[in-house]
């Protein structure tokens, strides 16, 4: 039966959408997770995740560029964005990455479990409140998580932004460990490692390890 992942940090939302996809969906397996960092390592640890839930906003570098590289790492997943902006752009955005679908927070129970199931049976799931919207999207005020690109230059406090998992990576890759012995190190699954680290770099603005070093001895003493 299927084995779906829940992954939002607002826990009442999240025991809802399990409840609602468990009745709508009998035998399901539902996982939950509060992070991006739980979702990562819930792919490496089961051996098929049917379907991921994701929430833009939930903590972690949830951006467009990670969540390409979730996606080719387990290509046998399907993934899908829940979020409580409809905005026409948002969605369009969400799908041009590769998602599977967009469900809205504010779609009733049926609506999201309707969407569930067709995003399970290898279809891809647009919110009716798409087609129903017309004339071009209003301009934002802010970018997205999934529209948020990162500054070239990077400062100290984007070390901030990273979540603690991301923290032990950098260090370790600061000290010139690869991808394999970071994830024998960490207990973490290669896969894992290596979306960590797209992530580190793409946060700090470098291009490889020897500029994360660079960084890490310019900021010495600041994690």
């Amino acid at each position: 039966m299927y084995k779906i992942v829940i992954a939002d940090d607002h826990g009442l939302y999240r025991r809802g959408l399990r409840m609602a996809l468990t009745a709508g969906i009998p035998g399901a397996e539902i996982i939950e997770a509060t992070c991006f960092d739980a979702v990562v390592g819930l792919l490496a640890e089961h051996e098929t995740i049917d379907l991921a839930i994701l929430d833009l906003n939930m903590p972690g570098l949830l951006t467009q560029e990670v969540l390409g590289d979730v996606l080719a790492a387990y290509p046998k997943s399907r993934f899908a964005i829940v979020s409580g902006n409809d905005s026409r752009s948002e969605i369009l955005l969400a799908l041009s990455v590769g998602l599977h679908g967009y469900i809205v927070k504010s779609q009733p129970d049926e609506e999201v479990v309707l969407a569930v199931k067709e995003i399970l049976s290898g279809r891809i799931y647009v919110p009716a409140l798409l087609s129903r919207s017309s004339g071009a999207a209003a301009p934002q005020k802010h970018r997205s998580p999934v529209e948020a690109s990162h500054q070239a230059l990077a400062s100290p406090g984007s070390l901030g932004r990273l979540t603690s998992r991301q923290k032990d990576v950098l260090k370790l890759m600061a000290e010139g460990y690869s991808n394999k012995e970071i994830a024998r190190d960490l207990d973490i699954a290669e896969a894992t490692t290596k979306i960590h680290a797209a992530a580190i770099l793409r946060e700090l603005g470098v291009r490889n390890r020897t500029e994360v070093a660079v960084l890490m001895r310019t900021w010495l003493g600041t994690i």
